[in-house]
């Protein structure tokens, strides 16, 4: 059921990696069928499916999220323990890290600032950090909707040697991926979601 309400166009671009034994950072927004998709990935790829996400403040309906995402094989791991998921050996299983790039920073201090959707925007970090840290290849996950309940996948390699970048560049780059996505079909993103709550810190 879920295979055929999320077709992932071109899972082969993904477990090329896994061949050649690479883990990979997958990112994305919280837009169309974004929670549908996360569920599928399992299904269609050799990587272990890894979501980084933050928990809900109430944890019935926590853990009743993660027993819903984890159902076909996705492991949930709280943004507090990311670093060490990625830090820990694979054991010959590798991880397709699936990361929210529109997540409001809880620090906007470390946060990188740029412009999106003609707003001062806070972006977090992560997915950049990781990425050079380990150099994982970055790529990107677009969501088209088909018809009413039925989706599409597709992926784009935005980094393939990400330590060859500068700093920000990464973060720039899947920003400004997901703004072009949302502009055009701006119904399909979360707009409820406190993506503007910070202000850029002032400098001295």
């Amino acid at each position: 059921m879920v295979k055929k309400r999320m077709v992932i166009q071109n899972p082969e671009l993904i477990d090329k990696y896994y061949d050649e034994g690479k883990d990979v950072i997958v990112v994305g927004g919280h837009y169309n069928a974004w929670e549908l998709s996360v569920v599928a990935v399992p299904l269609y790829h050799k990587h272990v499916g890894i979501g980084i996400y933050k928990p809900l403040s109430n944890k019935y309906f926590d853990k009743k999220m993660r027993t819903s995402r984890e159902k076909f094989g996705l492991v949930m791991v709280p943004m507090a323990k990311a670093v060490r998921q990625f830090a820990k050996s694979s054991e010959g299983k590798y991880r397709a890290f699936i990361m929210g790039s529109d997540q409001s920073p809880s620090n906007p201090r470390t946060a990188y600032w740029t412009t999106f959707l003609n707003q001062d925007t806070g972006v977090l970090l992560g997915a950049e950090k990781s990425a050079k840290t380990y150099d994982l290849p970055v790529i990107n996950a677009h969501i088209e909707k088909v018809k009413r309940g039925h989706y599409t996948m597709k992926y784009n390699v935005l980094f393939e040697n990400p330590k060859e970048t500068a700093e920000g560049e990464i973060t720039e780059t899947h920003t400004k991926a997901l703004e072009e996505i949302i502009l055009a079909k701006p119904q399909f993103w979360l707009w409820s979601h406190k993506r503007w709550k910070h202000k850029r810190p002032q400098t001295k």
